[in-house]
């Protein structure tokens, strides 16, 4: 069972840098940061799109702030005590 522990911690450190890399601007497609972005997204969005369609985006500030990556880091520590 260790071992989904750490899968479960990994899916939450992928989780944690996508987010953070969402704040970086990727002006050239063909660079590497558009690449790990890419990776990343497709890592991450079959847990997130569905929390986005629930959870909504406060305005703040005039900008939407996505709460979906906070939510699916505290659902995954949550089963990851459980287990």
């Amino acid at each position: 069972m260790a071992w989904l522990h750490d899968l479960i911690g990994l899916y939450i450190w992928i989780l944690i840098i996508s987010a953070l890399l969402s704040w970086f601007p990727s002006n050239n497609p063909r660079g590497a940061l558009v690449g790990v972005k890419r990776v990343l997204a497709r890592l991450t969005e079959p847990v997130l799109r569905p929390l986005r369609q629930i959870i909504p985006r406060p305005s703040i500030g005039g900008v939407g702030v996505d709460f979906s990556v906070m939510v699916a880091v505290i659902i995954l520590i949550i089963i990851n005590n459980l287990i």
